[in-house]
């Protein structure tokens, strides 16, 4: 049991260096949708920057199938948005070189174009034989303080062994 555990953490480990090491640059965003069903005017905005993260192994023999790999996220945003997240991953590889797949939930608390409030994003990701899809988008309803009412859909961009991120989102007109 304790080898299939570990090749679940190694699945998770695999996963996140495919993450750091291939570009997501092509990932294509799509502008979100207000959700909030007023008939105020919510424009698109765009925010951009830097992200540092750390991914940590978290064994548990006792939990699910030991060959799914579970990880922590810490991540440290800079740029329009200034906060952190936190977070965990799911993850798998399997028998073909190049697939696997994770999904993950992150909470990010921290100032977005001065803004200040919390939201939760999820992932979902996968590589098929070497081509990636990511799709990272606003819980709905998560978002609070100065976030509340937030919607939208974040890209990675891994370049050169760092990470940035675009963010497009709307929010509700501030008050």
């Amino acid at each position: 049991m304790k080898n299939q555990s570990r090749a679940g953490a190694a699945a998770v480990a695999g996963l996140g260096l495919f993450l750091s090491f291939g570009s997501l640059a092509g990932t294509q965003t799509q502008s979100p949708m207000s959700q909030t069903g007023h008939k105020e005017k919510v424009l698109t905005k765009h925010a951009k920057g830097t992200f540092e993260v750390k991914l940590a192994p978290q064994a548990d023999d006792k939990v699910g199938d030991p060959t799914v790999g579970r990880m922590s996220l810490d991540k440290v945003f800079s740029g329009d948005l200034e906060g952190v997240g936190r977070g965990q991953m799911l993850g798998v590889r399997t028998e073909i070189e190049g697939s696997a797949g994770y999904v993950a939930m992150e909470r990010i608390a921290g100032k977005l174009h001065g803004r200040e409030g919390t939201f939760a994003l999820q992932h979902s990701g996968s590589m098929t034989r070497g081509a990636m899809q990511l799709n990272i988008t606003v819980v709905p309803d998560s978002g609070t303080g100065q976030l509340a009412g937030i919607a939208g859909k974040l890209s990675i961009i891994i370049a050169d062994g760092k990470h940035s991120y675009e963010f497009e989102y709307t929010l509700p007109p501030s008050n």
